[in-house]
């Protein structure tokens, strides 16, 4: 990881602090441009909803466990990245 890399990940970090779970896993599928991200593991959701912006919030047992955000790429104030 190049160290442009790593400062954008500790410049990111107060965004994450103000994330509502202590925890968090995240995969990112760059072929399907699709962040998977899970607040609990193991989880294994029983219901989702799919959002307008391309986001599918998944549920267990009515708590949110994950959200997938499709097109993360495009997504953010700097838009792409490569």
């Amino acid at each position: 990881m190049a160290p442009a890399e790593l400062e954008r990940i500790v410049e990111l970090t107060p965004e994450f602090l103000h994330l509502p779970s202590g925890r968090m896993w995240t995969s990112y599928d760059r072929e399907a441009d699709v962040l998977y991200i899970s607040f609990k593991k193991p989880s294994h959701a029983d219901d989702s909803k799919f959002l307008d912006n391309d986001v599918v919030v998944r549920y267990e047992e009515g708590e949110v466990v994950g959200i997938t955000v499709m097109n993360a790429s495009r997504r953010g104030r700097n838009g792409p990245r490569g």
